[in-house]
């Protein structure tokens, strides 16, 4: 029984969809989708740009070429050429021969050899998100080459601004907490500065009759002034974007526990036991779950101390746990009340990476949180 090409061709849209779908990170979608086309097309090259406004590419990603290579093709391409053609008009390119097309402008002396050429706007509505471009297939493009292309780039256009979303709905939450540790930063500033200057008092008071005492005094002044120059610093660090690219989760997550801890009087604690690279989406959501809790545990719970704990789980996951010893309360209650306490935000994004969050907590008894992730 002959298999029907209209099926088989389904079939493989459906498993590239998939294969582009359970990503968030924009640059992760862009090269699941160029790896996906060119796949599903038979193609030795294909590339996606997104383009920025400025008559270049904000994206670009290629799949076909080695990173040798890539690197010898030199800076990204400008927005001219086939590719200007294929970002300001909302049909698909099709040529057999891409160097015979009235727009070609030529290629840096690295670049492969392009002959067979198909290109596909990614669209939204009207709007011209990016553009899929697919080179050299053995016996050129077809028909029914264009019509899956033209299906994935409409799955692609969904995966492509979901993940702009979320990029945008992180860059706003990053915003905020940035913003949060800056005021629990200026409170505690601003506490040993009132004391540094009472104490600067004392000792100018204290200065001719009783020199001992003021010699003492200074020794304080000192002492606080170090400690608040301490917490300046802090400021400073914190108000950086997240460096969970460059420091990684454990490091990252240290690193604002320990200002935490600085910053308040609650002890805030951390540990972390046997914990792998876990994929960036996933590191994400442990990093912004862990920072919620820590915020209702010094903001609300009146804890006395915050424990967070972050280990490795059978296969390449993790855990989160955030334990405080706070005054606690009714989960039920709270949720009847229609107070959320972030908890709404927190399981959005568990659930978005395929995890699972759990709260314990009961009046008086504290509160524990706990995050666990799939891993790669």
């Amino acid at each position: 029984m002959t298999e029907d090409p209209c099926l088989g061709g389904l079939e493989a849209v459906s498993a590239a969809v998939l294969a582009m779908s359970g990503h968030l990170e924009v640059r992760e979608v862009l090269r699941r989708i160029t790896a996906s086309a060119r796949s599903l097309l038979g193609a030795e090259y294909a590339a996606l740009g997104v383009p920025d406004d400025h008559g270049g590419f904000a994206q670009f990603v290629v799949d076909g070429v080695t990173d040798e290579q890539w690197r010898a093709i030199g800076p990204l391409p400008r927005q001219h050429g086939v590719l200007a053609t294929m970002l300001h008009e909302l049909e698909p390119t099709r040529l057999t021969d891409v160097r015979r097309a009235p727009a070609f402008e030529g290629w840096p002396e690295a670049h492969p050899d392009l002959q067979d050429f198909l290109g596909m706007p990614i669209l939204d509505g009207e709007e011209i998100l990016g553009a899929i471009f697919l080179a050299n297939k053995d016996g050129g493009f077809t028909d029914h080459d264009e019509q899956l292309l033209r299906m994935l780039a409409a799955h692609a256009s969904i995966a492509l601004r979901n993940a702009q979303l979320y990029e945008r709905s992180r860059e706003l939450t990053l915003a905020g907490e940035r913003a949060r540790i800056a005021h629990d930063l200026h409170d505690a500033v601003s506490q040993k500065l009132f004391s540094l200057r009472l104490t600067a008092k004392a000792a100018a008071t204290l200065l001719e009759r009783d020199p001992a005492r003021a010699r003492a005094e200074l020794a304080e002044v000192a002492r606080l002034a170090a400690e608040a120059a301490d917490e300046l610093r802090d400021v400073v660090v914190e108000l950086r974007p997240a460096a969970l690219d460059e420091d990684g989760l454990v490091a990252t997550l240290a690193s604002q526990v320990q200002v935490l801890d600085r910053a308040h009087v609650a002890a805030v604690r951390f540990d972390a036991d046997g914990v792998r690279t876990l994929p960036p989406a996933q590191e994400a959501a442990v990093l912004r779950v862990a920072q919620e809790a820590l915020h209702n545990a010094l903001r609300h719970a009146e804890a006395n101390e915050v424990r967070v704990l972050l280990r490795g789980t059978r296969g390449r996951g993790a855990l989160l746990r955030v334990a405080d010893d706070g005054h606690g309360f009714d989960p039920e209650r709270v949720r009847r009340a229609g107070r959320h306490l972030g908890l709404v935000s927190m399981r959005d994004r568990a659930q978005a990476v395929g995890g699972r969050l759990t709260l314990t907590s009961a009046p008086g008894q504290g509160t524990v949180i706990e995050l666990e992730v799939p891993g790669a």
